[in-house]
């Protein structure tokens, strides 16, 4: 912009200097015109006379110092004008100069104070945020690990729980087979003795059935009276009391404690057990009327009363 102001400035001074010179040449000639010219007033003068005068001059209208004088002029004024010219350019480039150098300043103290701001607001942020980011990052840490603990924990609990709860369901399966596979072997056992004739192959089966379930009173009682079959009393006396102490309301065992006393001779003891046997069972007085231990009590009164007791009645009353 500065530029085209300087050309338009040149181009009209440019313009004037010929209008300048053409001006002072006509006032030279004028001048001149009058030094030669009558003292007749040109009042009465046609332009047919002027032009006939103008044709009849004999001396040229200028003389060489007059156009010394205006080369002179000419001269000095395109001098003033270069120079008006340069100082023109020189203030323009000072201007140009002066404007860039505020640019300059504003362009770099834009920068500086961006920079005093992003410093200061970074120093503010370190002072007094850095150590909230950093508590509150520990803060975070510490949470979230505590939360991992306790979940951890708790899953243990959890897992540890899940574990007992399958090692006793684990031992109970384990116990289940074992008693499945006791109580095969205890049945394929009791299947035995029932197939036996010999009353020891029998003691020896249920020998084996003690083996495996040392309580059992059935094996006990029905030990008991293979014993008695290999008149052993006595010793079955002893198996009948054990089965006794483990079940006192089971039948078999006072019939079969009934038999061993009646085998030695205790009749009174022999009546009272059996009497306990058919009170838990009536089927023991139809076996006691035909068994062969209660042989030496069939004429006992009390015997008879117990295993016949209808007859008996029946003998009071007539």
């Amino acid at each position: 912009m500065t530029t085209h102001f300087i050309q338009q400035a040149l181009q009209a001074n440019s313009r004037l200097l010929p209008l300048l010179a053409g001006f002072l040449l006509s006032m030279f000639i004028a001048t001149g015109t009058q030094a030669q010219q009558p003292t007749e007033p040109p009042d009465n003068l046609s332009a047919e006379d002027v032009e006939q005068r103008i044709e009849n001059l004999e001396k040229p209208m200028y003389t060489p110092f007059v156009e010394l004088y205006l080369l002179e002029e000419s001269k000095a004024l395109r001098k003033e004008m270069q120079n008006t010219r340069a100082e023109l350019i020189e203030k323009v480039v000072d201007k140009e100069l002066s404007v860039a150098d505020k640019t300059m300043s504003y362009a770099t103290d834009t920068v500086t104070y961006f920079f005093y701001l992003i410093a200061g607001a970074t120093s503010i942020l370190v002072v007094i945020g850095w150590n909230s980011i950093r508590d509150m990052r520990n803060q975070l840490t510490s949470l979230a690990e505590k939360r991992v603990n306790e979940l951890v924990i708790e899953y243990e609990k959890r897992l540890k729980s899940i574990e007992e709860q399958l090692q006793q369901k684990s031992d109970i399966i384990h116990q289940n087979q074992a008693e499945i596979e006791r109580t095969n072997e205890v049945h394929s056992l009791w299947l035995k003795a029932s197939q036996e004739t010999s009353q020891q192959n029998k003691i020896s089966a249920y020998d084996q059935i003690l083996d495996l379930r040392p309580d059992d009173v059935e094996a006990l009682s029905y030990k008991a009276d293979a014993v008695l079959e290999m008149q052993e009393p006595l010793w079955a006396i002893s198996l009948c009391q054990r089965a006794l102490k483990l079940a006192p309301d089971n039948g078999h065992a006072h019939y079969q404690l009934a038999c061993a006393y009646a085998e030695i001779g205790r009749w009174e003891d022999a009546v009272t057990t059996l009497q306990k046997a058919i009170d838990i069972s009536e089927a023991y007085r139809d076996d006691a009327s035909v068994d062969p231990s209660f042989e030496q009590l069939r004429d006992h009164d009390s015997f008879r009363a117990l295993i016949f007791p209808d007859t008996e009645e029946n003998n009071t009353d007539a």
